[in-house]
């Protein structure tokens, strides 16, 4: 089965991104696309690439064992959590101020389904969200697409 990918560069814009994740979850679910549709964010000048749903874990949390008894044991535990909460918020909103955001899309169809294939790759790019993110199409044959495949095979 050959697939295709569309790059879309959403600059600084994180809300677009967010919102572009979103009506591709929705088409996911709305038309059976689990496998078919499958796309990454891509941050390529923040310090960590994060994918869709799955936070990187905290390694400070995991090193700040609590050693007291009691209550104040729990007060220590609170204050740990609170910092995890704390951490992902600022972490993204410094990937906001400081990276840029992409969407990697990959459309896998089999060979008997191009006009599928052909109309999902009219349609994405012709859809709000994405309209301003300047879509890019590559297909197998396309002197970039090894680059993209191992790209995307890497973002987590």
């Amino acid at each position: 089965m050959a697939h295709s990918y569309i790059r879309f560069d959403f600059g600084t814009d994180e809300d677009k991104a967010q919102q572009a994740r979103h009506k591709l979850d929705g088409w996911r679910q709305a038309f059976r696309l689990d496998k078919k549709l499958q796309y990454k964010l891509d941050r390529p000048d923040s310090a960590g690439v994060e994918t869709v749903g799955k936070p990187e874990p905290e390694p400070e949390a995991k090193a700040a064992p609590v050693k007291s008894k009691g209550k104040s044991a729990e007060k220590a535990k609170g204050k740990v959590a609170s910092a995890k909460s704390r951490a992902p918020a600022a972490e993204k909103s410094a990937a906001t101020v400081n990276g840029r955001v992409g969407l990697l899309v990959r459309l896998y169809f089999s060979s008997h389904e191009k006009l599928s294939e052909q109309r999902w790759l009219d349609r994405i790019p012709s859809e709000e969200p994405f309209k301003g993110a300047s879509p890019r199409v590559i297909h197998h044959g396309d002197a970039e697409f090894e680059t993209t495949d191992k790209q995307f095979e890497t973002l987590v």
